[in-house]
């Protein structure tokens, strides 16, 4: 096992660092990254989650610590319902499920837009400060609006995911040496002098692909992300999945040249990569495995419908005309949804479907199914 310490925070989360602490000691000294990033953000009453501090807004003065597309510009989830508008017909189908519905913006966008088409709006959040301002925030939809805590046996409706696939815990795979003759470990979290220090283990995990060269490499798995991908197949019995996140297909996210894995932390609109620091007070999240996500869905008997970039996908929805509609103001902050240097290349778009195949809006210009 090798250490590298990282110090504790003073700061008040003091409650959940002592928590985290004890559940390495009782574990015999480790604990897997996965773990550790599952009680840093969703601890109850204590993970970043689980706290009342503002973390969704357009800018650090509200006291946020990072933008998503509907707060960035509510043309998003009016694009986006063009989509679901389809997926609820092309179904047959009348509810919408959220999960992780942050700041509510994406629901409220998506219900002003489709109107009667949602019969149920279901919202499914393990946060409960973020409840509280779901429901301040979509009072006007009244019983139409419904908060649950599990999945019921068997769903009907188009389901949707925007950065939630993100803030699943991973686990961290290290490589030390090269491609030929390297080991391959698995990085946990140890305590060293009182303080979380990264701990590598070796394991018999390995990434889906082999990764050439002479390098260490460091990378992760997502098998939470994929058994979470696996439980709404085993729950939708006729519907529509729409998952938008940011990350890569298999080949690029794996790519020699990716080295230093894709975990980062959001403060302050601010990123940094260490999440051994300031535990409780900031984001945790690692960049999505689309291809283990396909074929996940595939493999549980979901129909990979169409993957994309967000820019063509919004585009395809109708962006194009909303944004000549709109002010100056609202064009300026729409735009960082498509460009490329901002959230349109780098977030992608994925649906999967339950019951016969049809074609999506979404995906009809700029379909990447094919490199998966």
């Amino acid at each position: 096992m090798t250490t590298r310490p990282e110090s504790l925070s003073s700061a008040p989360p003091m409650a959940l660092q002592a928590r985290i602490a004890e559940a390495i000691t009782q574990a015999g000294g480790w604990i897997g990254f996965d773990r550790f990033m599952a009680m840093a953000l969703y601890e109850p009453g204590l993970g970043y989650y689980a706290r009342s501090s503002p973390k969704f807004g357009a800018m650090p003065q509200s006291g946020s610590d990072f933008v998503t597309a509907p707060e960035l510009s509510p043309l998003f989830g009016r694009a986006l319902a063009a989509q679901v508008a389809q997926a609820l017909e092309a179904t047959g189908t009348h509810e919408v499920w959220e999960f992780g519905a942050g700041s509510g913006a994406l629901a409220q966008q998506l219900l002003e837009a489709l109107g009667e088409r949602v019969r149920r709006y279901v919202i499914v959040d393990l946060s409960g400060s973020l409840r509280a301002r779901q429901q301040e925030r979509l009072a006007p939809w009244g019983d139409r609006v419904q908060w649950v805590a599990a999945l019921p046996a068997r769903i009907e409706g188009v389901v949707l995911g925007n950065e939630v696939l993100d803030a699943m815990p991973v686990q961290l795979l290290a490589r030390h040496g090269g491609q030929a003759g390297g080991v391959w470990h698995e990085r946990g979290v140890a305590l060293h002098g009182g303080a979380f220090a990264w701990a590598d283990r070796p394991t018999a995990l390995r990434p889906p692909v082999e990764i050439e060269g002479p390098h260490d490499y460091l990378t992760e798995i997502h098998p939470q992300a994929q058994a979470f991908v696996r439980t709404l197949a085993d729950r939708l019995a006729r519907g529509a999945v729409l998952l938008l996140d940011y990350g890569f297909g298999e080949s690029e996210y794996y790519h020699p040249q990716r080295h230093m894995g894709t975990v980062m932390c959001h403060r302050g609109h601010a990123a940094d990569s260490n999440p051994l620091a300031d535990v409780g007070e900031k984001d945790v999240t690692a960049h999505v495995d689309f291809t283990g996500i396909a074929l996940a869905a595939q493999e549980a008997g979901l129909q990979v419908l169409g993957y994309t970039t967000q820019a063509h996908f919004l585009y395809n929805c109708g962006l194009g005309p909303l944004l000549e509609q709109a002010g100056p103001a609202e064009r300026a902050a729409a735009a960082k949804l498509v460009l490329e240097h901002e959230m349109g290349e780098l977030f992608k778009v994925i649906a999967l479907g339950a019951g016969p195949a049809w074609e999506p809006l979404g995906f009809a210009r700029g379909d990447r199914s094919h490199r998966l």
